[in-house]
């Protein structure tokens, strides 16, 4: 690599609306616009909006705990580099690889999305043609300088906000009688059968993981740290937004839907089974309030969702791979910057794993598709693992070495309940995952289930034999902060 690419930095010029957008807008996806509906069908509106308000919790402790972290030590490396400083060098390593092949395979389901999506309006062209298409509108975005991406992810997030905004208060406009026939009881459905809650905490934990992969993608704020503009100002005001949005989007969401549509109605469950744009609760609700071109609206709004989730993943991911090749946990080639400061061969290398994953469904190999989908679910979960336990240690060493909690840029809220709160209940959601199948021996079923937490453990420990790595005590810790001239 010449010393020109050598000399090269990534590019900071994402502002404070851009990282409100990203962060916001990487976890408002197809599993709102589409899942949400069977969260209720499974678990009933007080089981669905008890499980989103604990998992949003959650995330807002995560975010906060992230938010420190981002301030002290802006990096695209984000979670792999705050791994290998605070907790241990092989933890680092295997989170920077896990988060990586995430959201490249995370890409690729987006893009077979995308054919569901566009079959509503051509159901006579392959879905093929339409993924090609988008992969080469991702890339294209990302191939742009960072600004650009920036722009483009916060006009998405704007479409996805403003659909939400117009269904919220649509919504309510129905819960009061405006919008709906009066003689219809205003909470009836928190009543009727089993409601408010239906099938018990089994119910409740797997709702709980939906509504988590729902939420994946709010991290991405601390991968975008490393291309912000003034990560010691724009991070804080991101983070402290995030918590609010979350409240009005997923929570207030889900009480309408519980409100308005029975926990009972088949069509709820269809529409996450078949990806049927018709049967989303969004659509529903739409179309009952008399707007009969709901299924088009929300067409084109889940397919700026889609849009947005793949471009957002595909950044990110790209991120990591070119902070890990810095830093000498990949092949160096991927930290080559272009002359716009764009990690292209990072790129390229993530493209071609989007690529890969999204054929699998062409040669009919569902059952590989599939757990390569739950293992993208479980990645996530890892990552947000990782930021506790981070967090933790950083704030430990940190005041170990004398240093004032006074002197932090931003610091989190409520430590170390935050992150204790944050680490057990995500624990818990994963472990929780398939317990069924483990105690009935079901053992194809559970390496389906737990094989992202597996490839984890693969990446960690062979890296810890091979390099004899150790936990890092709080004395010996690099807690200094970066300055963001340094990504």
């Amino acid at each position: 690599m010449s010393d020109s690419h050598n000399s090269r930095k990534l590019q900071r010029k994402l502002g404070a609306r851009h990282l409100n957008m990203i962060a916001i807008g990487g976890s408002i996806g197809t599993g709102l616009f589409l899942a949400s509906g069977a969260t209720i069908a499974n678990a009933g509106p007080g089981g669905a909006l008890l499980a989103y308000a604990l998992i949003g919790v959650m995330i807002y402790f995560l975010m906060t705990s992230l938010g420190e972290l981002a301030t002290h030590n802006p990096t695209s490396g984000a979670f792999f580099t705050y791994g290998s400083k605070y907790v241990e060098g092989g933890f680092g390593f295997a989170l920077g690889w896990n988060y990586w092949y995430n959201w490249a395979i995370t890409v690729a389901f987006e893009l077979v999305a995308v054919q569901f999506i566009m079959k509503f309006w051509f159901p006579d062209i392959p879905g093929f043609y339409w993924s090609a298409l988008f992969l080469a509108v991702v890339f294209a975005i990302n191939a742009l300088t960072v600004k650009g991406f920036g722009e483009s992810e916060f006009f998405f997030s704007l479409v996805k906000v403003l659909a939400i905004v117009a269904f919220i208060i649509i919504g309510i406009f129905m819960i009061v009688k405006i919008m709906l026939n009066p003689d219809v009881a205003t909470f009836a459905n928190w009543s009727k059968g089993e409601a408010p809650f239906v099938g018990g905490l089994s119910a409740l934990i797997g709702v709980a993981m939906i509504a988590g992969f729902s939420f994946q993608g709010t991290e991405m704020v601390g991968v975008a740290a490393g291309e912000s503009k003034n990560p010691k100002k724009t991070i804080p005001i991101a983070i402290k937004q995030i918590f609010w949005r979350i409240l009005l989007f997923y929570i207030v969401c889900i009480f309408i839907i519980g409100t308005l549509i029975a926990y009972d109605d088949p069509r709820l469950l269809q529409a996450a089974a078949t990806d049927n744009i018709a049967l989303s609760p969004f659509t529903l609700l739409y179309e009952q309030a008399g707007f009969a071109f709901a299924a088009s609206v929300m067409n084109a709004v889940i397919l700026t969702a889609i849009l947005s989730a793949g471009n957002s993943g595909m950044y990110s991911s790209t991120r990591m791979l070119f902070d890990m090749a810095r830093k000498g946990s990949a092949p160096k080639a991927f930290a080559r910057l272009d002359a716009r400061g764009v990690p292209m061969n990072a790129l390229y290398a993530t493209t071609a794993i989007a690529a890969l994953c999204f054929l699998t469904t062409f040669i009919g190999e569902k059952q590989v598709f599939n757990w390569l989908l739950n293992m993208s679910g479980m990645c996530g979960f890892i990552v947000w693992l990782g930021i506790a336990v981070s967090h933790y240690r950083f704030r430990k060493g940190y005041l170990a070495q004398g240093y004032k909690l006074e002197d932090l840029d931003y610091r989190a809220k409520f430590f170390p309940f935050a992150p204790w709160f944050a680490f057990i209940l995500c624990a818990i959601v994963v472990l929780g995952q398939n317990y069924q199948a483990v105690l009935e021996g079901e053992w194809l079923a559970v390496l389906s289930t737990y094989i992202g937490i597996l490839l984890f453990l693969v990446i960690w420990l062979g890296y810890k034999w091979k390099h004899k790595t150790k936990l890092i005590a709080y004395q010996e810790m690099d807690v200094k902060p970066l300055h963001p001239d340094h990504d």
